[in-house]
């Protein structure tokens, strides 16, 4: 069994994972949702305070495991600074006293392999990983070969929700409580601007967006109960047609046999519901992560250690590092 610990932001999760049926033996996740919400966004001191708080509590859970572990694995990058040392650190102190190898994983690569948790892996794929902090579309041909293809020049998908919900005081994250609103406003009151709707690139922006939706608000001034609903429809309307327009170009140049959308972002209903009319267009084969994976959890970080496992893609307690941006897997 592996040992994995997810901490790159305001999750703490814990899972045991058994290595030769890829069964998910336990799995656990606190949230701290509630505690940033005041805020607006994740406060990264007080999410690192928390962690202190709640990965000690859930890692009490595994100890009946302890003397059936392999590896411990953990996340390393991309993440917040604080968070994810959190994580490295408890990892590092299991990994000494029970004398065991050390695995640190590319958080990016679990939300990837969130796709196959307790399955087998599905290659070639193309991705689309939406999140708080990235918008990115990876060709994966296998685990040792990924390559992002497109990206964010700004703001992520995520990011995005988040701040339009901000700018409205509706609370955090932004992503399910501006799904929520859109589900009784009018789509079609605000133009907002599609971002790069021109550019032949395929790359993705929200910065634009995100200050069309800024003047809006401060147009209309005193927000009532609809018009904060027509916003939220309207945004999510055209950030997702963003996404989309972008999507048909690499299908038309190139349609994939296999598709899949990861990240926390890939849980919004109405992005899914248009990746699936695209899939559907091209015979594409469409793969989702169950919603409970969507966002970050240590059970993708163990799905992936289960790979370097295999290969023995260990890391020294004394190497391992913390890196808060990656550009490359």
């Amino acid at each position: 069994m592996i040992l994995s610990i997810e901490s790159s932001c305001d999750d703490s999760s814990i899972a045991v994972t058994d290595i030769k049926t890829k069964k998910l033996i336990f799995h656990k996740k606190i949230s701290q949702e509630l505690q940033h919400s005041q805020y607006g966004g994740v406060v990264p001191e007080l999410a690192a305070r928390l962690h202190v708080e709640a990965l000690p509590k859930i890692l009490e859970e595994t100890s009946e495991y302890f003397d059936k572990l392999k590896a411990i694995a953990v996340t390393n990058s991309p993440g917040l600074s604080v968070t994810l040392m959190e994580g490295v650190t408890m990892a590092k102190a299991l990994a000494t006293s029970l004398e065991l190898p050390l695995i640190a994983v590319n958080h990016l690569k679990g939300h990837i392999y969130s796709l196959f948790i307790e399955d087998e892996e599905i290659f070639p794929i193309t991705i689309l990983l939406v999140s708080g902090g990235h918008t990115q579309i990876i060709e994966a041909n296998s685990y040792e070969d990924m390559k992002i293809v497109a990206t964010t020049i700004d703001d992520s998908f995520g990011e995005s929700f988040d701040k339009v919900s901000k700018m409205m005081n509706l609370g955090y994250p932004g992503g399910p409580i501006v799904q929520e609103y859109s589900l009784k406003g009018d789509e079609n009151r605000f133009d907002f601007p599609i971002p790069l709707r021109q550019s032949p690139k395929i790359e993705f922006s929200y910065s634009g967006l995100k200050n069309a939706v800024r003047l809006k608000i401060e147009e209309l001034n005193e927000l009532s109960t609809q018009d904060i609903a027509d916003i939220c429809a309207s945004f999510q309307k055209t950030a997702v047609a963003h996404i989309m327009q972008k999507l048909k170009k690499l299908f038309k140049q190139n349609p994939p046999k296999n598709f899949a959308i990861v990240g926390g972002a890939s849980a919004n209903i109405y992005l899914r519901k248009e990746l699936e009319s695209l899939c559907k267009k091209y015979n594409t084969s469409l793969y989702l992560s169950q919603l409970k994976y969507c966002s970050d959890n240590a059970a993708m970080i163990g799905r992936v250690a289960l790979k370097q496992y295999e290969k023995q893609e260990f890391t020294s307690i004394e190497n391992i590092d913390i890196q808060t941006r990656i550009k490359a897997f």
